[in-house]
Order: structure tokens, then C-alpha cells, then sequence
């Protein structure tokens, strides 16, 4: 009998203790949401950021406030957001950096990817590919990785800085296919863009969410594309596996996050409308404008695809010896 006793008192004590959270997440949100964006307004993770909180804030009956807090790779926003308390109040759009690569890039973070987050729902992922000058003397892939292979350090790439996913999807091409290519970083995909059409630099990695109307004009060449199938905005040009470069598969990819220990039932709510937002027009059409996939889904596949880019993608840095501290 007392152990009976003890029992319910136990399980009374434990339905009381999760009663707070359970009545905040069924009246959430009460307040406006902040919204962390890791880099510059203007941007294109900003834009898709704020594209997605127009979709949601109808149904949510609060602001989704953008709070871009730019630097350091990303980790000055993740880290703000880690350490922010887990009532679904901040939350941040987060893509490779935090992810999968700074944890290898930097010896030491202020915050662990994989403890220190509640992972809510992938938002999407744009392919990178490989484009040269239009002068440059390469017409094809093939015609190209013979240049680079007989000329070892005279071709340079560009990307938009150290750590990008157009920086890592270049060494792991390096890493693939045996080639010495100089890395020339720049402070952005304009910049960098710019003197790959102007010849100053030989190639990039380039994603479509920014160079896709370049691409199309002709302005850069476009000889491979670092996706699993053909895109059907490059529906001519073929896949890195396509050429023979299997296992290069380099995409940047990007999700929502908040702090660990968020309540459940408000990470439900934050995902169901997240997946909703992809069948909303404006969002479609933003989507298309930058090459974009939607990838709707749970935390837990979000998580899954988040870690699994981690561990392909360590290796290649490690091998490269890239790091940023």
C-alpha cells in the first residue's frame, strides 16, 4: 500500500513539474519571436529568412523579428542563440557552418552543434557548381581537370570567404580528383563573382542562389554540377558523377535551430508551420529564384541530415588541413 502510495505521489510530482511547459507551449507564441540570422542583412539566408517568417507569422498571430548578428563564421549568432533560454522565443537560421564544418574548422567552440541545439526543420539546399571565364581556354570538364592536372598551382578559385561551402566544395573536389587549385578568398559571393567574370580568377563553385542569372546570360561557364541529379534550371549540364567524379555531391543547405531543451509540443508547432510555409506562392516562388529545394520534414530527419553532412565532410577538412583559428 505505501508503495502504491509512493508511486502516485511520484507521478504526481512528475505530471506537475511538466504542467508549466505543456501550458506555455499550448499558448504559444504570447509574444514576438526573434529570429537570429547569423550574417548581414541583404543576403541571401536573409532573405529566405525573412521570405519564411512573412509565410508563418499569419498563423502564428505573432512577429517573427529578423535579428541579424553577423561574424566569425556564424558562431557569433549560434552561440547567442545556444545560450539563449529554450522557450521557443529565439530561434535561428543556420546552414554548413554551424551544421557541419565550423566544429572542424576551429579548435574550439563556445558551443557543441550537436548538444547545444533543438534541431526544428530543414528549410533547404541549392547545388554548387563548378564555372569558369568564359575566355578561359578549358570549353568542358573534361578539357578542364586536364589543364588543372599539367599545371599544378597555376589556376586560382575564388569564393565568398574561408570556410564557405563554395571554399570546402573546391577542396573536396581537390581532394576527389587529385588537383593543386589556389584559393583566392573574397568578403562575399559578389565580390568574388565579379572577378571570375572579369578573369582575375580562373573558377569557382558557385550556387545557384547567387549566380544563377549569370550563369543562364553566359556571363561565366558552367561545367559541372555538384548535385545527385541534373537541375532543371541547368537541365544541360551534367553532374560531377556524370564526368567521373563520383562522391562529390557539395550542396549549402539550410534549417532552423533553437536552444536545447526547447518544449516538444513547441517544436511540433514551429515545424508544422515551417513545412506549411513551402506551399506558400511567395515562398515557392523565392525558392525557384534561387535554385532552391525545399526540404520539408521532422526535426529528427533535419538532425539526421545535419550530422551526416558533418561526418562527410570532416574528414575532407581534416585532410585538407583547413582551419580558421
Amino acid at each position: 500500500m505505501q508503495r502504491r502510495t509512493f508511486l502516485a505521489g511520484m507521478a504526481a510530482a512528475a505530471a506537475s513539474a511538466t504542467l508549466p511547459s505543456l501550458v506555455r507551449a499550448q499558448g504559444y507564441p504570447e509574444q514576438l519571436v526573434k529570429w537570429v540570422v547569423p550574417y548581414p542583412a541583404g543576403g541571401g539566408t536573409d532573405v529566405i529568412a525573412r521570405t519564411l517568417a512573412d509565410a508563418i507569422r499569419p498563423a502564428l498571430g505573432q512577429s517573427l523579428v529578423i535579428d541579424n548578428r553577423p561574424g566569425a563564421s556564424t558562431n557569433i549568432g549560434a552561440d547567442l542563440v545556444a545560450k539563449s533560454k529554450p522557450d521557443g522565443y529565439t530561434i535561428m537560421s543556420a546552414d554548413n557552418a554551424v551544421l557541419a564544418f565550423n566544429e572542424f574548422l576551429f579548435g574550439k567552440l563556445p558551443f557543441n552543434p550537436e548538444k547545444d541545439f533543438t534541431y526544428i526543420g530543414a528549410i533547404g539546399r541549392f547545388p554548387l557548381a563548378l564555372v569558369v571565364n568564359p575566355e578561359f581556354p578549358a570549353k568542358d570538364f573534361k578539357a578542364f581537370l586536364a589543364y588543372a592536372k599539367a599545371n599544378p598551382g597555376k589556376l586560382n578559385y575564388a569564393s565568398p570567404g574561408n570556410g564557405s561551402p563554395h571554399h570546402l566544395a573546391m577542396e573536396m573536389f581537390k581532394n576527389r580528383t587529385g588537383t593543386f587549385i589556389t584559393h583566392i578568398p573574397y568578403r562575399g559571393a559578389a565580390p568574388a563573382m565579379a572577378d571570375v567574370m572579369g578573369g582575375q580568377v580562373n573558377c569557382m563553385f558557385l550556387d545557384l542562389a547567387s549566380g544563377l542569372q549569370i550563369m543562364q546570360a553566359g556571363k561565366v561557364r558552367v561545367l559541372a554540377i555538384g548535385s545527385a541529379q541534373r537541375s532543371k534550371l541547368l537541365p544541360d549540364i551534367p553532374t560531377l558523377a556524370e564526368v567521373g567524379v563520383p562522391n562529390t555531391e557539395v550542396f549549402a543547405f539550410q534549417g532552423v535551430l533553437g536552444p536545447a531543451g526547447m518544449p516538444p509540443a513547441v517544436v511540433s508547432r514551429l515545424n508544422a508551420e515551417l513545412n506549411k510555409a513551402f506551399s506558400n506562392p511567395a515562398v515557392q516562388k523565392r525558392f525557384t529564384d534561387f535554385g532552391m529545394e525545399a526540404l520539408p520534414g521532422t526535426p529528427e530527419q533535419f538532425a539526421a541530415l545535419s550530422r551526416g553532412e558533418a561526418t562527410r565532410w570532416g574528414p575532407i577538412i581534416k585532410a585538407q588541413g583547413i582551419r580558421l583559428d
